[in-house]
């Protein structure tokens, strides 16, 4: 028997005994397409942050419908396609978030009396009242389009916290922008 159907066997077993609750199989089934998964979602995104939050994202979304999969053969395209699906929403938002700050800047380029332009301004306003470093995160990530690696290398700080910086300052940013007229 060819080892490729080995492997297969393998996976299938592994779902099985996942779909009866032994957490050590889904543990198993993990370890053995985590790293698959994860070059199949930079692929899409281009993005290796990108990519680990897909994955993450997938293997919860596995974790909760694996026993709806009837048939454990289809394990790979099922699984696969849950990637797929994912970082294909994940190039959306981005193409989406990267469009909405094109705008913003030709806007603030141009000046505009629209309500777009009063976005803007409002947006500029409640920046300024950030603390330094709300306001350095979020337009490097925002502006400069830097992504949570490259701040996290820049500030010599773990990516987590840029993560919670990021978090803390659009929460700041938003209660600003809620005061602003």
């Amino acid at each position: 028997m060819p080892s490729h159907d080995l492997s297969s066997v393998l996976d299938e077993y592994l779902v099985v005994q996942s779909q009866l609750g032994d957490a050590n199989a889904f543990s198993e089934l993990i370890d053995r397409w985590h790293p698959r998964l994860l070059r199949h979602a930079y692929c899409l995104t281009r993005d290796y942050d990108a990519a680990c939050d897909v994955v993450q994202e997938s293997w919860m979304g596995v974790l909760g419908r694996l026993r709806s999969l009837r048939d454990p053969v289809r394990f790979r395209a099922w699984i696969l396609r849950i990637v797929s699906n994912k970082a294909h929403d994940w190039v959306r938002r981005e193409r989406g978030r990267r469009r909405s700050v094109e705008q913003a800047e030709v806007v603030a380029e141009h000046g505009s009396s629209t309500p777009d332009g009063d976005a803007v301004h409002r947006i500029r306003a409640g920046l300024e009242e950030l603390e330094r470093g709300q306001r350095l995160v979020l337009s490097w990530f925002y502006l400069e389009e830097m992504s949570v690696r490259e701040i996290a290398e820049a500030l010599s700080v773990p990516v987590g916290t840029v993560k919670s910086r990021l978090y803390h300052a659009r929460n700041a940013l938003r209660s600003r922008l809620e005061e602003i007229p």
